[in-house]
């Protein structure tokens, strides 16, 4: 069989770097030890890298575990713990060489075994894995692997240095998907020996990334120190990393001015006016949609007439351009920019005939129509309808988006109630459907459409919103199995269609990063997909 070799070769010359002195973020560090300290999110609900799916927590695994491949600075796949990679011309075969010597933080062997064990584990109904389709679905064998026979999932390790994976259907992504951080290996002894409680403390913590974890208080910090046992270890210039668990952004902001911290992704809305022109503020796009769940399982929002009439009621313009300060979009439609088409060009083009579904820009329009569609499904003037609740996290702008909620909702004659939850607890309880409407988000693990079109697949995990259209599954069935790019992009594209039509879910703004970072952190980097690597960072003077 013809193949076609993929090897990226990166090398990295050893720097040695004097450390005395040379304390990064003030931290409780001995005066030696080169340490950052920074804050990208409060206490992450899991770091179980199958379990995860919040941005915050996949921040710190990425520091902590490698995939196969791994994104470099430049947004391109790299090798990780492959040193390189080949497809069959078929576009069904996946063979992965892995480096010589690969080590977990014990100091144990890592094989190709072990990711044969880690990526069948997310299959497993009995872990749950709220990424399991997105991420195995392509690989042949995950219909009866998510049906609880695992071993029929075929990815296999001839020996122990290759790692082989077959599809079902050739899927130009997937590169990307062995770099995303739910295909991070684990390693099967400790979670034998310890269970679900592996993933909570630095004592069963075993990993193999550039750091392992040596602290974990709840609720105040993670500490994750270099790893010795990283095949790139000499590459590593911080001795360690401390990532502050602070919710409160106002907290997080005065830790920075206080130089306790380098580093805050919590930076409070107030502040934002003030920073315009700091250097050491950053702004910068991800591909994302900031959107709420309507809860589908409710009787009142079983009515797309309910669904539509509480989107349209929302004026996107003067969220993004007032509430959030500008530092947000308008979003007119669920995806918004930096997702590729299957040709490469912008997928939110040649989406809706190159319009956007919802016209920001005739918002009176809009309100009228939300009326009146509120009338047809039985509530004119909002009479009837039931008192709801909002559901929310405190951080960012989300208290201000509720608080504009009530009133435009109340427009409609409909009385919202907001209830604020910690961070910890919010994840849960949305995944579970435990609420009524609530704040959601989602930002791009990969720029193919198909990573947040099938959010709202009836059986996808991450489908908080519960939304159910058989006409919708039908086209992400077309998508995920067609090798036609054209009939492809179609289903995509009529995927969408059908969401917008229906308000499966309410878009609301685009996503940008924003956030405080120190002149003296060199090296580090943010990716478009809301990941800011610290692996390979400095600490100047």
């Amino acid at each position: 069989m013809k193949k076609r070799i993929l090897v990226l070769l990166v090398a990295m010359a050893m720097i040695v770097v004097p450390l005395a002195g040379c304390s990064g973020g003030g931290g409780d560090s001995a005066a030696a030890e080169k340490q950052l300290v920074v804050q990208v999110g409060p206490n992450p609900e899991t770091l179980d890298p199958a379990l995860n799916s919040a941005v915050d927590g996949a921040n710190t695994i990425l520091h902590l575990f490698e995939g196969l491949l791994v994104v470099d600075k430049d947004g391109q796949l790299a090798p990780g713990q492959a040193e390189s990679w080949e497809t069959s011309d078929d576009g069904l075969t996946w063979t992965f060489h892995l480096r010589d010597g690969l080590k977990w933080s014990d100091g144990s062997d890592l094989t190709a075994n072990d990711f044969v064990y880690s990526w069948k584990r997310i299959c497993d109904p009995v872990v749950a894995a709220p990424y399991a389709e997105t991420v195995c679905s392509p690989i042949a064998g995950y219909e009866e692997a998510i049906g609880g026979n695992i071993d029929a999932l075929e990815v296999s390790a001839p020996d122990d240095k290759t790692f082989v994976v077959k599809l079902s259907a050739p899927c130009t992504f997937f590169g990307s998907l062995a770099a995303f951080a739910t295909m991070m290996p684990v390693q099967q002894a400790t979670i034998d020996e310890n269970g679900d409680a592996w993933a909570t403390a630095p004592e069963s913590y075993i990993s193999n990334g550039p750091f392992y974890m040596t602290e974990w208080e709840q609720g105040s910090h993670i500490t994750v120190t270099k790893n010795p046992n990283y095949w790139n270890a000499d590459a590593i210039k911080l001795d360690s990393i401390k990532f502050m668990l602070i919710e409160d952004s106002n907290a997080a902001y005065s830790a920075y001015q206080n130089g306790e911290v380098m580093f805050i992704k919590d930076v409070p809305t107030e502040e934002i006016p003030s920073l315009e022109g700091n250097d050491e503020f950053k702004v910068d796009p991800i591909i994302g949609t900031y959107y709420l769940n309507l809860n589908c399982n409710m009787d009142v929002f079983k009515d797309a007439k309910v669904r539509k009439a509480l989107s349209l009621a929302i004026d996107r313009n003067y969220v993004a351009g007032t509430i959030m300060q500008g530092t947000y979009t308008a979003a007119g439609n669920f995806m918004g920019p930096g997702w590729k088409d299957t040709d490469g060009s912008e997928f939110m083009d040649n989406s809706n005939g190159g319009k956007p579904y919802i016209d920001n820009d005739n918002f009176e329009a809009n309100l009228a129509e939300a009326k009146k569609l509120l009338a047809e499904a039985g509530y004119p003037d909002g009479q009837g309808f039931p008192q709801i609740t909002y559901s929310t996290n405190d951080s960012g702008y989300h208290k201000a988006v509720a608080e504009y909620l009530q009133q435009a909702w109340g427009e409609l004659g409909i009385d919202l109630k907001v209830d604020i939850v910690e961070w910890a607890s919010f994840t849960p309880m949305r995944r579970n459907g435990e609420y009524e409407t609530a704040r959601n988000g989602w930002v791009g693990d990969y720029d193919d459409p198909s990573n947040m079109l099938d959010l709202l697949y009836s059986s996808n995990g991450n489908n908080d919103g519960k939304y159910n259209n058989p006409e919708y599954d039908a086209q992400m069935d077309i998508a995920r199995s067609t090798t036609d790019l054209n009939e492809r992009s179609a289903a995509l594209h009529k995927a969408e269609d059908i969401l917008m039509e229906d308000a499966g879910c309410v878009p609301v703004a685009y996503y940008n990063d924003f956030w405080l970072q120190s002149s003296k952190i060199d090296g580090m980097w943010h990716s478009p997909y809301g990941y800011w690597y610290f692996m390979y960072a400095d600490i100047t003077e």
